[in-house]
Order: C-alpha cells, then sequence, then structure tokens
C-alpha cells in the first residue's frame, strides 16, 4: 500500500481535505470533530429521510466521525436542503446522485464516493445507510477509543456486524428519537442478521468501496498487498483471511459484538414502515417493504439499550443544531409534512390492510423466519479465482508455521453455556425442541449463545459433563448444585439415576423459568426426590439443611474469595465439582480455592477436563 502522508490531529475549524467552497460558509458554533486519526469519514445515501437526518448526523458527530458524506437522489421532503446547510455550517459532505440509466441508486453513489475528494483524502472510511447507527461498546463509546484499540492490535480494519432492532411492538409515529425509542433486538446469535459494515484505512488505488465491505482491486490480489491487510471483528478478534477476499455477513466462526455493532433500524415504529412503503427506498428494489420484510427485520427478542449511553451528548448535538433557524425550519418542515401524509393514509383501507397484516407477519416465531440470499454476481469466476488465491495463501500460512516451530501452549478457557445476565424469556419459546441426553431442551435465543445452540441442535450440550458425573456420583447421594442455570444437569441426574435425591438452587428468573419449561416438557414434576430452592443468599445455610454428599458449585456469585470463606465452615460433602458459570468466571484464580480443599481433606479427582469440571473427593 502506498504510504499516506501522516495525519495531524486537526483543529475543529480546521476544513476537511477535500471539501467543497460551500462548506463552513456559514459560521457556526458546533465544530466538526478532531480526531487523532485524521479524516474519519461515514459514507452514506438518503431518500426523503428528512424526518431522521438530524438525530442520525447529530448521533455519528457525538461518537467521533470527523465527516459525514451523504449522496440524495429524487427527494422531495428536504432531506436534500438540510445537508445542504450542514455542509454550509461545516458538518456534513452534501453530494447530488445523478444515476445513470441503468444503474441502482446504491452502487451510482458508490462510484461517486470512490472519486470524492473527501473521501479519497480520508484515513479511515465507512459506508452504511441512513437506518444504521454506529454503537460502540468498547471503552468510552468514541471511534477515537475503537479506532486506537485496533492499531494497538496491528490491524487496519474493523467488520462490524448488524444488530437488528425490531418495532418494540411500537405502532404510532413518534418524534423521540430513533435509537431511543426501540430497544428490542434480535439476539446476537441469530445468523440471519449478521450482515457487516467495514470500516478501514481507505486508499483508493487498492480498494473500490462496496455496500458491505470494500474489495480488493484485482491487481493487488497476488502481490503482498493483502498480507498488510488486518481486519479485526467487532469483538477485537482477527478475521480469517477468507474475508480479505470475499462474503457481506459475519460467521460463527467470526461474528463479535464486545467492542462495536451496528443498529439496524429496518422498520421501526407500523406507521413509520407505512410510510416507507409508500414512497420507495434508495435502491428502487420493488416491494421490498412487504410482511416477509417485516417479519425478518421485527426482531424483539433480547433488549439492547447501550445506545442510551450516548444520550445526553447526542440532545446537545440536536439542540444546537436546532438553534440554526434555516436547519430548524427545514426540520419541523419534514416533521410536518411526514405527520400530513400519514393522517391521509390512516383513513385509507390500504393503511388498515398493512395494519393487520403487519401484526401477523410480527407473529412469526424467530425460529420460522426465511431470508433469501442475494444472487451472487458470476458466482463460478469469484469462486474460482478466490480458490485459487486461497489455495496459495493456506499453503503459505502452513509453511510460516512449520518454519516458526512448536508453539507455546495456550491456555484452554472454558466455554460459556450461557448468555450473561437476566434474559427475558417471559414469552413462550415456540423454537425447536431437541433431545439432549435424554432430555428435551429448547434451542433459545434468548438464554444460550451461538456455540452452546450449536450443541444443543446436535444434542450434545454439555456432553463432558452428562456423560461422566451420572458414573461418579456415590450410591444414594443428596445432591446440592448451587448455580443449577435452567437445570439441565440436576434434572439428567434425577433422571438417569433414580437413587439420588437432587436438590437445585437457582436466583436467576429468566433462567428459573426456563427450568419450568424444560420440566414440563419432560413430564417432570418437584418432589422428594427431586426439589429447587430460589431467593439463595444464605449458602451455607441452605448447605446445612440440605446435607448433602455431593455439592455441585456453578453459580458464579461464588468468587474464589466468597469460597475460601464459606467453604471451611461447611459441613464436609464427599465429593465437590467446581464447573459451569463458576469455572466460566473464575478459572483463572482458583489456584488458592483448590489448596483450601487439599487442607480440607479432599484429593483432585473424579476424571473431568479442567476446562469443563475441577473435581474433589474428600480421602
Amino acid at each position: 500500500m502506498a504510504k499516506k502522508a501522516q495525519s495531524k490531529p486537526q483543529q475543529g475549524k480546521a476544513k476537511p481535505k477535500g471539501a467543497s467552497p460551500l462548506w463552513n460558509s456559514v459560521g457556526f458554533g458546533l465544530k466538526r470533530h478532531s480526531s487523532p486519526h485524521g479524516q474519519v469519514t461515514a459514507v452514506s445515501m438518503m431518500k426523503d429521510e428528512g424526518s431522521y437526518v438530524i438525530e442520525w448526523v447529530a448521533h455519528h458527530l457525538a461518537i467521533g466521525f470527523t465527516d459525514l458524506v451523504v449522496y440524495t437522489n429524487d427527494c422531495s421532503d428536504g432531506t436534500d436542503d438540510m445537508l445542504i446547510r450542514l455542509e454550509e455550517l461545516g458538518l456534513a459532505h452534501h453530494r447530488r446522485n445523478v444515476i445513470p440509466e441503468g444503474l441502482k441508486p446504491q452502487p451510482s453513489a458508490l462510484n461517486y464516493a470512490q472519486d470524492e475528494p473527501v473521501v479519497q483524502n480520508s484515513d479511515w472510511v465507512m459506508v452504511f445507510d441512513a437506518d444504521e447507527f454506529v454503537s460502540i461498546r468498547h471503552g468510552d463509546g468514541t471511534l477515537d477509543g475503537l479506532i486506537t484499540a485496533a492499531k494497538a492490535e496491528g490491524a487496519n480494519g474493523i467488520v462490524v456486524t448488524w444488530r437488528i432492532f425490531g418495532s418494540g411492538g411500537v405502532v404510532e409515529w413518534s418524534r423521540a428519537p430513533v435509537t431511543e425509542q426501540y430497544l428490542m433486538a434480535a439476539p446476537t446469535t441469530w445468523n440471519k442478521g449478521w450482515g457487516v459494515k467495514t470500516l478501514f484505512t481507505f486508499d483508493a488505488d487498492y480498494w473500490k468501496l462496496g455496500i458491505h465491505r470494500p474489495k480488493m482491486k484485482t491487481r493487488h490480489i497476488k502481490t503482498d498487498f493483502p498480507d498488510r491487510v488486518k481486519w479485526l471483528n467487532g469483538s477485537g478478534a482477527v478475521m480469517e483471511d477468507y474475508f480479505k477476499f470475499r462474503g457481506w455477513r459475519s460467521i460463527t466462526r467470526t461474528v463479535g459484538y464486545d467492542w462495536v455493532q451496528l443498529n439496524h433500524y429496518a422498520v421501526k415504529s407500523v406507521d413509520s414502515y407505512a410510510i416507507r412503503k409508500l414512497r420507495g427506498n434508495v435502491n428502487n428494489k420493488k416491494d421490498k417493504y412487504n410482511s416477509d420484510y417485516w417479519s425478518l427485520q421485527d426482531r424483539n427478542e433480547v433488549r439492547d439499550d447501550t445506545m442510551l449511553r450516548y444520550s445526553a451528548r447526542r440532545y446537545e448535538i440536536i439542540e444546537t443544531l436546532l438553534t440554526d433557524p434555516v436547519l430548524n425550519r427545514l426540520h419541523f418542515a419534514a416533521l410536518n409534512r411526514v405527520e400530513a401524509r400519514l393522517a391521509e393514509i390512516k383513513q385509507t383501507e390500504d393503511y388498515r390492510e398493512l395494519v393487520a397484516g403487519l401484526a401477523v407477519a410480527s407473529a412469526v416465531p424467530i425460529s420460522q423466519i426465511v431470508a433469501k440470499p442475494p444472487q451472487a454476481r458470476d458466482k463460478e469466476k469469484i469462486a474460482a479465482l478466490m480458490s485459487e488465491v486461497e489455495q496459495q495463501r493456506s499453503a503459505k500460512a502452513k509453511a510460516d508455521r512449520k518454519a516458526e516451530g512448536p508453539r507455546a501452549p495456550v491456555e484452554a478457557v472454558p466455554m460459556g453455556s450461557y448468555i450473561p445476565g437476566l434474559p427475558d424469556v417471559t414469552a413462550d419459546f415456540e423454537g425447536n425442541w431437541v433431545e439432549n441426553h435424554g432430555l428435551l431442551l429448547p434451542a433459545d435465543f434468548r438464554v444460550f449463545p451461538r456455540a452452546a445452540l450449536t450443541l444443543i441442535e446436535a444434542g450434545k450440550f454439555e456432553r463432558g459433563l452428562a456423560r461422566r458425573l451420572p458414573a461418579v456420583l456415590a450410591k444414594g447421594a443428596t445432591v446440592l448444585e448451587i448455580g443449577a442455570a435452567v437445570g439441565f444437569l440436576g434434572l439428567h441426574l434425577a433422571k438417569v439415576r433414580p437413587d439420588l435425591r437432587v436438590v437445585m438452587a437457582e436466583d436467576n428468573r429468566g433462567l428459573r423459568l426456563t427450568m419450568q419449561r424444560i420440566m414440563a416438557r419432560n413430564g417432570m414434576e418437584f418432589g422428594d426426590r427431586l426439589a429447587v430452592r430460589d431467593g439463595v443468599l444464605d449458602w451455607a445455610g441452605l448447605v446445612a439443611e440440605v446435607v448433602p454428599q455431593v455439592l455441585l458449585l456453578a453459580d458464579p456469585r461464588l468468587t474464589p474469595d466468597a469460597l475460601l470463606g464459606l467453604l471451611p465452615g461447611l459441613p464436609l460433602a464427599g465429593q465437590i465439582l467446581l464447573y459451569g458459570r463458576l469455572l466460566e468466571a473464575h478459572h483463572q484464580a482458583l489456584g488458592p480455592v483448590e489448596e483450601l480443599l487439599i487442607k480440607l481433606g479432599y484429593s483432585p479427582g473424579m476424571g473431568f477436563d479442567p476446562n469443563i469440571a475441577r473435581g474433589f473427593v474428600l480421602r
């Protein structure tokens, strides 16, 4: 890659490289952000988004984009005029998208952006739409911090995965911010919502801008340039090599949301959807906004309110923008126009039919959603070229690893079986139930992360524990499981070992409700041999009450310090097992606990992989 001149932090009043004479031609108090990473530019396309322009601009100024380049075509609601005014105020760059015959609006805009001076002079570029908002979990929630973290990993790009946000049951139109009205989303494990957009260091000589990811120009594919491309996923992990050449979606091995995600508000309220359906879309797709599209995009399984971290700063910017009389007039004219139009269509039979149809579409369970893949372009040609390139790179990577010699051992980390937090499972689960070790389990996105769901679908959930534990527990023992989660292990023991008495304790309401559903599905009931405790904080009192011969410890609140204080005062159980969420959370700090158990008369044993469970038997 041709080395660019070192970017220097720009002052707020500094003119961005490539800006038109119109930019900052009107004095205004709010100035563009000054980033230590140079020009960090968002490229977008809009058509009749007047109701949302102010919020979209304010949000992306708040998180730290220095420049917003927006292409418009055929606007009838003042969207283009608002962006022209924002350019005059020095806060955005408006460009006309004059669409050549035979070309769709979005590709047309990207062709223009490829040669746009502001974009060509940018250090980092990201292409995304007007219904997409960048949401950063990492650090202070800014692009400056996110890019700094990426650079610390030697990376020059971040692949940001969609998070689909639904209507949240909202029907009526509202002027409230999109980012605060809609806080219900698809599970992070829902792969139909794993489309991506890419934030990356841009050089027009090497890259062709694309909707989801840039395309490496052909003349550079077989050079050493791909070795200099290092992109991270949304959790800061290195993307797989193939993604440098192809793909527009995350897959199970590459998806990540820990650092950043792209909130996709494709439907909003029913009224907002009705208005959009009547005015077309940026890519001129015929009947795109139908009931099938609503079913796909109206996902409300999990609450995600990360966006609220930006509320104060976003409001501050919005209020400042609306102090400009021209922008104020255009903004409220757009709102009044859309509300007048809505009042008209609400009187029509088409509106009533649409509302009824969307209500039916909203009821489609997430497990029954079908998404049609886009048609591939020159599929055979692309596959042949990429196959050759990837085979060469794979062979080179193997040779490099062999030359490096044996790698130092890396500590394995226990895999999480449950989504952290308090899952909202008040609505019944309507998806698949799969048999795992004799028990039917729900493949519930609200409860289990993607890796655990894969195991559930294969009938292999907690296989290591389920296979071995029944064989090693003492005959006729009373088993107390603290941190039983959805009860899989305890229910499994009760089913395959009728000689055992099993008492499960779990305080997480969502997990306990799921436990009840699993019991009902499997025809199991609580009784003398199988019991549950909730609201338990006095663990010592619970142990004294139950007097277990087997103590299974999986509650993540049992920290190493808590265990060091608790274990010496407990009646000695014959067998103790540390596993599950406790092991996931504290596996690196359990050394003192294991030493204490040995002092109390226990020996390590029971034959488990230490990344699955740590077993101890009283000598």
